[in-house]
């Protein structure tokens, strides 16, 4: 496969160094690409970036992830407004292990002719004194040079400037790259847009101090058409971690993206071929409402970020809303899954005793919960087949108990063929 047109027809090359392909095509190349581990977990900005290593490696060279347990420390100040928080030492390899986990869906860390490979930037710059960086780094970079960068340039006109600390983060980038050629051979970074300038000092550095030639490529950043930021939501960032974002909703914001953009997600976020990708399109043009295009999309990624069983209760979680499910679905809802689905419904508690013995479904409805104003109106809807409880029909004779509970706390009441009340039984 080749590395540069894979990317090419898939939307994915941005900038990239004079020699790139060329450098490619002469010999396995080692390439790499930082995560900042800020947290511990990616999210779905990162994606586009992962999925330029994965087509890396099966183009038969080599990647290699570095964690900026070092840089982290410092902070980027490439599209960043404000100074960011510190780590420490113990958190950022906490953070470490994590995205390493979540990397080996991606990438194949045991093959045994290009294995991805992980290090972190910390092990060979927490030694590293101040005056021996200022000889060894400092001496290769002018200040010039730097401040022409547009991310240093861009904070330095905003009010609230930038930091010493800060205004360093690329020699440290730089140095990065230098360490990495001189070590391990690499001979290419990679990123998106926004670090363009921050690897161009990479190469700077390692012609002026190590006389070698390198290069760099990077990717769009990932846009929506509305002009809205790619992977944000009012909850904030959609991320891999299904404890921080479930795979429920991670789904539903693959699926309910536009037509627009899912003909571009799927372009870069699946290793769908060409053709693949190119008869998707063209159904989902001939019946628009099945979705097909937002199905396939969301499918692959799900499958990939978390597994086909948390695909097959996504999709099952999904057809819910809209009349499919059954009380065996609501069943094997885990509680994080079933707050997701029915976020934003209306919500109530009731007391553990409440339920403890029988309570029958007109007072529960309206005494209990005051679902329905009066009894009588409970009454009606229950004798027109209107109520259903966990998605099961009742009548006026039904009683609820204890067993009737999901997840040992909740009752899903469903008032005609819209109208969901969640109640939790506390």
């Amino acid at each position: 496969m080749n590395f540069i047109g894979e990317l090419q027809w898939r939307g994915m090359i941005h900038d990239l160094t004079p020699g790139t392909e060329d450098q490619l095509s002469k010999e396995m190349t080692v390439a790499y690409i930082g995560y900042d581990p800020t947290s511990d977990s990616l999210h779905i900005g990162n994606l586009a970036s992962i999925m330029m290593l994965v087509h890396f490696q099966r183009s038969g060279h080599k990647p290699i992830i570095l964690i900026g347990g070092a840089t982290g420390m410092v902070g980027d100040p490439s599209g960043k407004s404000e100074e960011r928080n510190l780590l420490d030492e113990k958190e950022l390899k906490h953070n470490q292990e994590c995205i390493k986990k979540q990397l080996e869906k991606f990438l194949d860390f045991s093959n045994p002719v290009n294995p991805a490979e992980m290090v972190n930037n910390y092990d060979w710059t927490k030694e590293f004194g101040f005056l021996q960086f200022l000889r060894e780094v400092g001496k290769h970079i002018t200040v010039n040079y730097m401040i022409a960068k547009d991310s240093v340039r861009n904070r330095m006109e905003s009010g609230s400037g930038i930091s010493f600390t800060e205004f360093s983060y690329q020699l440290l980038q730089g140095y990065d790259f230098c360490w990495l050629f001189e070590h391990k051979n690499c001979k290419l970074q990679m990123g998106g847009s926004d670090q363009w300038g921050n690897i161009l000092t990479g190469t700077e550095l390692i012609r002026r101090k190590l006389g070698g030639e390198a290069y760099a490529l990077t990717c769009p950043l990932i846009t929506k058409v509305d002009g809205g930021k790619f992977g944000k939501t009012e909850a904030g960032n959609i991320w891999l971690d299904p404890k921080k974002t479930s795979p429920y909703k991670f789904y539903q914001f693959w699926l309910n993206a536009s037509d627009e953009d899912a003909a571009e997600y799927i372009k870069k976020f699946t290793l769908l071929t060409k053709e693949e990708i190119d008869d998707v399109i063209r159904k989902h043009a001939e019946a628009p409402h099945l979705r097909t295009l937002q199905k396939m999309l969301a499918k692959d990624i799900t499958i990939r970020v978390h597994s086909e069983e948390e695909y097959l209760a996504a999709v099952e979680a999904s057809e819910i809303l809209f009349g499919k499910g059954t009380t065996e679905t609501l069943k094997k809802l885990s509680e994080d899954t079933l707050l997701s689905v029915f976020e934003g419904v209306p919500q109530s508690e009731v007391s553990r005793t409440e339920i403890a013995k029988k309570i029958n479904i007109v007072d529960f409805l309206a005494g209990v919960t005051r679902i329905f104003q009066s009894k009588g109106e409970a009454r009606r809807m229950l004798k027109e087949g209107g109520v259903a409880v966990n998605k099961e029909k009742v009548s006026e004779e039904f009683e609820i108990n204890e067993s009737y509970l999901l997840n040992n706390h909740y009752l899903l009441i469903q008032k005609g063929k819209k109208n969901y009340y969640l109640v939790k039984v506390v």
